[in-house]
């Protein structure tokens, strides 16, 4: 269910083909949301199916027509939802957590490390992540679409 909600993220910042989506996962969130054009082509065929968002076929000359994905008003605000509701914990990944849970085997001068690694570690991933978005509307050829939200970055 996650990839839907990141794919509405995606898509409030504009409209973006299934394509579009598939290469800014790849260059942007694929380091802790890998997501395949097959998950991606299927997420949103089931979207669309039950109206989660909407489609514009754009005709294309020469070149086969291009579908568009956009989101709606309605998603918007189940994404901002979403967004402030807490998540489970079989939703997250962490290698750092895997870490500490076998560092039994290691001396507590090593453990402490891991732990003292941890505050630099989640800087540098909170400052790579604030390049995200201003970088996300270059990734596709269509006019841009401001997002209806702040993303806090």
């Amino acid at each position: 269910m996650s990839l839907d909600y990141a794919i509405l993220g995606f898509l409030n910042y504009r409209p973006y083909s299934g394509y579009d989506l598939k290469k800014i996962f790849d260059k942007f969130v694929r380091h802790f949301w890998p997501a395949d054009q097959s998950q991606i082509y299927r997420t949103l065929a089931r979207m669309n199916e039950k109206g989660l968002v909407e489609t514009e076929v754009i005709r294309q000359g020469s070149r086969p027509d291009r579908k568009e994905y956009h989101i709606t008003s309605l998603d918007c605000d189940e994404l901002r939802q979403w967004l402030v509701t807490p998540l489970t914990t079989d939703e997250n990944r962490s290698a750092g957590m895997i870490q500490v849970f076998f560092a039994a085997q290691l001396s507590d001068h090593e453990i402490l490390g891991i732990f003292e690694r941890a505050p630099g570690l989640m800087r540098a991933g909170l400052e790579h992540y604030a390049q995200i978005p201003p970088n996300i509307e270059p990734t596709a050829s269509t006019p841009t679409r401001r997002a209806s939200f702040s993303s806090g970055f």
